[in-house]
């Protein structure tokens, strides 16, 4: 599973987010929350789906699952003009980043990430940079389903 490195420009999205911990993982709540007022943001660029992890800068020195994140559900838009009530606006700010793609249920996205910071991340020639990870669900995501596709975007710097 070879990544693509790319170069993301700014993104402005907009969307609910909510503390959690791997071991507290309330990402099935947020996401509950999200989809019913979803058809509030009345300029979303696309029909993606942004599943975005904000890391405090240490989170990954000394790893511990029970370590607070900030998590968001969001989708993109060309500006902050039409930010609705209960929603927030999300500035992600471009860099390089490898990009996976995960196929498979939602359930399996652990093999993929134990791959990715495992074996890819020490042997690429690259390290974590300390920007929000993400996952785009598009079209083909399809939560549980095992035919279902999303792209994992981890951010990383040359060493």
């Amino acid at each position: 599973m070879e990544p693509l490195i790319k170069e993301l420009i700014e993104k402005k999205l907009i969307g609910i987010r909510m503390k959690m911990s791997l071991s507290d993982n309330r990402t099935g709540e947020l996401w509950r929350n999200f989809m019913l007022k979803r058809k509030e943001i009345k300029n979303a660029l696309n029909d993606d789906l942004f599943s975005l992890q904000v890391y405090d800068p240490t989170y990954f020195e000394a790893f511990d699952p029970n370590s607070p994140f900030e998590k968001w559900a969001a989708v993109e838009v060309p500006h902050f003009d039409l930010v609705p009530d209960n929603m927030e606006s999300f500035l992600l700010k471009g860099g390089t980043y490898a990009i996976f793609l995960h196929k498979g249920a939602a359930a399996k996205g652990r093999e993929t990430f134990q791959y990715i910071f495992g074996t890819w991340l020490p042997n690429s020639g690259f390290i974590l940079d300390k920007r929000p990870h993400f996952e785009i669900l598009g079209a083909k995501y399809k939560n549980d389903d095992p035919s279902s596709e999303e792209e994992v975007w981890i951010p990383v710097k040359k060493i």
